[in-house]
């Protein structure tokens, strides 16, 4: 399944969240989207409440399915919980640690900042959107990047709060992993045991 490059509002309002990795809109209709989508209520089965869950984070960190299992089998190889390990790894791709940081509006938006050289890990230009963040590396934009301008708005105006697990600093545009990422992190409402439950039919 190919990246979705459709209308996010609409998905949003589908999965009945807002995803601000996806987009810094909010929804201001929360019914689902269609002709009859204000009037008409499905009854939702186990599995679509499961599939529900999952889409949540596929779209809002911008994975493909066959990426998104890949790291799920890597968390369920994991001492900790399916759970915990797989939200852990998804917020440690360096897309979303510079969504999360501030430097951009959104993780699409970070994902092409990542592919096009503007940020450093260390000091070395990393490249790859799906690079694991490991604690105290220190994430940076090039010196010939730091006054692009999405960079400099989305820092005045960030969409989200940067995270405990984070130390941001402004002036030199630089933020440190201090710790690892936990579930309690993910910055939209998530049931992470419906995912479990939905991998662990298929994995």
């Amino acid at each position: 399944m190919s990246r979705y490059t459709g209308p996010r509002l609409k998905k949003c309002r589908a999965l009945d969240a807002d995803l601000p990795g996806l987009t810094r809109k909010r929804r201001k209709r929360t019914y689902p989207p269609g002709q009859h989508g204000n009037n008409f209520r499905r009854k939702v089965s186990d599995y679509g409440r499961r599939l529900t869950e999952k889409q949540k984070i596929r779209f809002n960190y911008g994975l493909g399915e066959k990426q998104l299992r890949r790291l799920v089998s890597d968390a369920r190889r994991s001492q900790l919980s399916t759970g915990d390990k797989l939200m852990e790894l998804l917020e440690r791709r360096l897309d979303n640690v510079v969504f999360r940081a501030g430097f951009a509006p959104t993780i699409p938006a970070a994902r092409q900042l990542v592919n096009h050289g503007h940020f450093q890990v260390n000091g070395r230009k990393v490249d790859i959107a799906s690079y694991r963040v490991r604690i105290g590396e220190v994430i940076s934009l090039k010196e010939k990047s730091q006054n692009l301008e999405c960079v400099v708005v989305s820092m005045e105006n960030p969409s989200l709060m940067s995270p405990d697990w984070l130390d941001l600093n402004r002036n030199q545009r630089t933020a440190t992993v201090s710790s690892l990422p936990t579930i309690e992190s993910v910055p939209f409402p998530l049931d992470i045991q419906l995912i479990v439950e939905y991998y662990a039919r298929l994995l």
